[in-house]
This record gives structure tokens, C-alpha cells and sequence, in this order.
């Protein structure tokens, strides 16, 4: 009887080890969706610029890259609206499909008419069902566990990696397409997610996510909602405004990923090798190919500087590190635009665009997982929703200066831009470093 209670001890204890099923159809839903985005985002530009020809719109690069900045800055903005619907009318589990189905059909509408009205239709419906989906999947994660559950972390970076499975695969794929096949590409990649998530759901997720949250928590104290700040919370804050105003510039050098870097990529980097062109969207594979080496080495370096004497680098220290890595990856390219300029004859090697990129995930590992686990820890409750909706909100701001400042390469050159954005963004990032202090004080 002992020996049977014992064994049973040990099943359940290692159940409790082992992630639920559930999580594994998320990341399948998740991947999908990435899939579907990430290859619509890297022939986005390149099908803005081509020629009808060569089966492009034929749209100047300027325009063509505001275009771009304005879509990957609504596409984090869309999600705070797209959220509070879910919370206060929907239920996760209806809004994810909602979302799915709206943006197979805006990449849909991009293969069926290739023309600037079908390219702004198809553009707003992606982005209103990106809306519903982006916030949603993810918290679905969330409610798989307890919230002392250990296994949470790891949930939640095996989550992560279905979102680089996703981004690393669809810019190979759709890369060796037309734009018009291209599109369509990403529109069944969503169609497998949903028809994945809609099967399975009930099986792996049971009554989680089906009814609002309002529903679920209807009796919150307006009191609580009301209660003034206290000084803590109140420093606490304001450190994540100050942090958010520094991300903004990170991110807005980054997101040149799919517009000025791509174009560079296109026009000035020799892309053949052993007598095989390389496409231009294969480059947008880098990162995601890079998280998925780069993010154990770095979660070890971080836990083996935790577990020394001396600490683990504050917060602030990581994110100046940050903008000053992706301001170095600016500055590789710096040798390579003053050979080449805007002549398009003129080509350069392509592992600048290799180091730029690693530098850059170097660079994004060490600002946005470390920023989000920041505003999780230290955000007061009663302003926890804002102040994430604040932080995703710098990242809607930086998309849009992102598409402005990739504009003007093609007025001001982009030895010009990517030296601004080089030499700001290592600034910044030395000018974080100095502030470390005063800003984890408040953070305390």
C-alpha cells in the first residue's frame, strides 16, 4: 500500500513537470501565424517597389517604406482595442478565430487584386484581425497555468519559440514565390493555424478562454480601481515611461529589418553565391535563426551573472547595452554604403548584412524579453494593463518613426540615416548606462 502510494506521488509530481498539451497546439497556432505575417512583412516593400512587370505596384521607395511603418505600428496598437473587446464582449476563444480569418482574408485580397485599393483593404483587415488574434493567443498561454506555477517561464519561451519557428521558415518559403503566390502563402499558413486551433481547442484547452473576462471576475472592487498610488508605485511608473522613451529609438532602428535594410539588401549586396542568387526575403530569416541560438546562451549568461556574487546587470544596464549593440549594427554597415553609395552597379559582400543582423538580435534579446519581464514585475496592479498597453504603444511609436527615417534614405542616402540612426542610438545607449542608478532606485 506504501510502495502504491509512493508511485503515485512520483506520476503526479512528475505530471506537474511536464507542460500541458495545450501549450504544444498554441505553439502550432502561433507558428502558423507567424508564418503567415512574417512572410507577408518580408515581400511587403519588394512588392511595393516592383515593377507591374516584374509584378509589383511600381510605388516609389519612399512611400513604399511609410507604408510599411505604418503597418507594423498599427499592428501594436490594434491589440489594445482588439483586447478590451475580448475582455469586456468576446472570450479569447471566439476572438482568436475572428482574428485568423480576418487576416487570411486581408493576404487573400492581396492575391486576388493587385492594385493600391486591394493593397489598403487588404492591409486594414490584417490589421483589425491582428487586433483580436496578438493578444489573445498569448494570454492563452497564460491560463494553462497557476500563477505560482514553476513551469510558467518555460512555457512561455517554448511559446517563444514557436513564434521564430514561424518567422525563420516563411520568408525561405515565400521568398522563391511571385508577390502574388507569395500572399497566398500566407494566407493558407493562417488557414492551417486556425483550422489547427479550432479542432483542437475544446480537446487541449477545455473551458479555457471560452466566456469574457468580465464575465469570469465580475465582482471587482471599484475601490481598489480608485485607490491613489503610493509614492512606490508612483516611482516604479515612472521608470517605465523613462525606459519606454529609450525603447522607442531601439525600436525604430530595428524595424529598418523590413524596410531600408531589405531595399540595401536588394540593390547593393551581392547575393550570389556559388552561382545561386540568394532572394532578398531569405535575409529576414536571420533574426529569428539567430534568436533561436543566441537566446539559451544568453538566458546561461544571465543566470550565471544572477547566481555570482556580484549580481545580475539591472535592467537599464541590459536595455543601454542594448541601443548601443543595435547602434553598432548600423555602423558595420557604414564601410559598405560609403564603397557602394546609391549606385546600384556597385556591390558589397554579404556578410555585412549577416553581422548586421546577429548584432541587431544581440541586440533585441537584451532589451525586449528583459523589458517585458520588467513591466510585468514592477507595474502596479491596478495600472498593469495600461502600462503594458503603454510599452507596446513606444513600439507602435518606433514603427512609425522607423518608416520615416527608412523614407528618407532614398532623399538623403542611406550612409546619411544609417549613420544617424548608428551614432543616436549608441548615445542613447551610453547616456542609459550613465542613468542605471537613479532609474533601478526607482524601480525598487
Amino acid at each position: 500500500m506504501e510502495t502504491a502510494i509512493k508511485k503515485e506521488a512520483v506520476k503526479q509530481q512528475e505530471s506537474r513537470k511536464k507542460h500541458p498539451a495545450g501549450l504544444y497546439m498554441l505553439f502550432a497556432t502561433e507558428a502558423w501565424e507567424r508564418f503567415s505575417y512574417y512572410g507577408m512583412r518580408a515581400i511587403l516593400v519588394l512588392y511595393l517597389t516592383a515593377t507591374a512587370a516584374n509584378g509589383g505596384l511600381g510605388v516609389d521607395k519612399s512611400t513604399a517604406m511609410s507604408i510599411y511603418g505604418l503597418l507594423t505600428g498599427a499592428v501594436y496598437i490594434t491589440p489594445m482595442i482588439g483586447g478590451y473587446l475580448t475582455d469586456k464582449f468576446l472570450g479569447r476563444r471566439i476572438a482568436i478565430p475572428i482574428g485568423g480569418v480576418l487576416m487570411a482574408l486581408g493576404n487573400f485580397m492581396l492575391f486576388v487584386n493587385q492594385s493600391m485599393t486591394a493593397l489598403y483593404i487588404g492591409l486594414i483587415i490584417m490589421i483589425i484581425g491582428n487586433g483580436f488574434f496578438k493578444p489573445n493567443i498569448s494570454t492563452l498561454v497564460g491560463d494553462l497555468y497557476g500563477k505560482d506555477d514553476p513551469r510558467r517561464d518555460g512555457a512561455f519561451t517554448i511559446f517563444y519559440m514557436g513564434i521564430n519557428v514561424g518567422a525563420f521558415f516563411a520568408p525561405l518559403v515565400v521568398g522563391l514565390m511571385s508577390y502574388k503566390y507569395g500572399f497566398l502563402t500566407a494566407a493558407i499558413g493562417m488557414i492551417v493555424g486556425q483550422v489547427i486551433f479550432n479542432l483542437s481547442a475544446n480537446r487541449f484547452l477545455g473551458d479555457i478562454g471560452k466566456e469574457p473576462t468580465s464575465k469570469q471576475q465580475p465582482a471587482v472592487s471599484v475601490q481598489k480601481h480608485a485607490a491613489v498610488l503610493t509614492k512606490k508605485e508612483k516611482r516604479r511608473t515612472f521608470a517605465i515611461v523613462i525606459l519606454s522613451l529609450f525603447v522607442i529609438a531601439f525600436w525604430a532602428a530595428f524595424e529598418q529589418a523590413g524596410s531600408s535594410l531589405t531595399l540595401y539588401a536588394q540593390d547593393q549586396i551581392d547575393r550570389n553565391v556559388f552561382g545561386f542568387e540568394i532572394p532578398t526575403a531569405w535575409f529576414q530569416s536571420l533574426n529569428p535563426l539567430f534568436i533561436v541560438i543566441l537566446a539559451p546562451v544568453l538566458s546561461a549568461v544571465w543566470y550565471k551573472l544572477g547566481s555570482s556574487k556580484r549580481g545580475d546587470f539591472k535592467t537599464p544596464t541590459k536595455m543601454g547595452m542594448g541601443l548601443v549593440v543595435v547602434g553598432l549594427g548600423f555602423m558595420v554597415l557604414l564601410p559598405a554604403v560609403m564603397y557602394t553609395g546609391n549606385d546600384n552597379s556597385l556591390k558589397v559582400n554579404l556578410m555585412f548584412m549577416v553581422v548586421t543582423y546577429f548584432l541587431h538580435t544581440l541586440a533585441e534579446l537584451m532589451i525586449s524579453p528583459v523589458g517585458l519581464s520588467m513591466v510585468s514585475k514592477i507595474a502596479p496592479l491596478k495600472l498593469a494593463s495600461l502600462l503594458m498597453g503603454v510599452w507596446l504603444a513606444s513600439s507602435a511609436v518606433a514603427n512609425f518613426v522607423a518608416g520615416q527615417l527608412a523614407a528618407f534614405t532614398q532623399s538623403l542616402g542611406y550612409l546619411e540615416i544609417f549613420s544617424t540612426i548608428g551614432f543616436v542610438t549608441i548615445g542613447l545607449g551610453i547616456v542609459l548606462l550613465l542613468l542605471t542608478k537613479p532609474i533601478t532606485k526607482l524601480m525598487q
